[in-house]
């Protein structure tokens, strides 16, 4: 099984991107996608207050252990139960995903190339690179549209966490890149270029 690894900022289109590539590799052979924001950490002993003081956007908030007996897992053949993350509650629901085994596997989230673990795991590293007043106009827009917060909480939340917790552990991360896409999904060429990469190795 070969892994590629999607990193870049929040909102950045890293999901965009491996949606893409998931749905344009379908006829040629199953191409799992697995999202590091469903391995955050459960807090079941917190209350909700308590839960949305949480740093998100630091590596401790994820479960990596799980993660990479997960992805151990799938390079033995066996089935794996992803857990799925309720970002309005700030918990684990109590549903998981049932991924069987392919022979490419794709992960995305913010800190795929920062977190070490999950790092010397990839067989390819991907970057999205977007503008900051981009990704911030998204993640707004995303926030209190799909996930029912506030105005006020969405900008408290990124000047206290999300915009620091960038520059110190998700910028850097660029430097393990093996490519790095601007503009996220709507870099055409770029995304051709990684599909024909995932079609040689379905084709192995």
């Amino acid at each position: 099984m070969k892994i590629i690894g999607i990193a870049g900022g929040t909102a950045s289109g890293k999901t965009t991107i491996a949606n893409k590539l998931g749905d344009l590799s379908k006829k040629y052979g199953k191409v799992n996608i697995i999202r590091l924001d469903d391995y955050y950490l459960d807090h079941p002993e917190l209350v909700l207050e308590e839960r949305k003081k949480i740093n998100y956007d630091h590596p401790n908030a994820f479960d990596v252990e799980l993660l990479t007996q997960h992805i151990e897992a799938l390079k033995n053949e066996e089935v794996i139960e992803v857990p799925e993350y309720d970002f309005v509650t700030h918990a684990r629901k109590s549903s998981v995903t049932e991924v069987k085994p392919s022979k490419v596997l794709i992960i995305e989230g913010i800190l795929v190339l920062a977190i070490e673990e999950i790092c010397d795991l990839l067989d390819i590293k991907i970057f999205v690179d977007t503008p900051d007043d981009i990704r911030f106009i998204r993640r707004l827009n995303r926030d209190v549209y799909e996930r029912n917060r506030t105005l006020n909480n969405v900008v408290d939340q990124y000047l206290a966490t999300v915009r620091p917790m960038h520059k110190v552990f998700v910028e850097p991360s660029k430097s393990r890149a093996d490519l790095i896409i601007p503009e996220g999904g709507r870099n055409s060429i770029a995304i051709e270029m990684v599909f024909k990469t995932i079609i040689d190795l379905l084709n192995k």
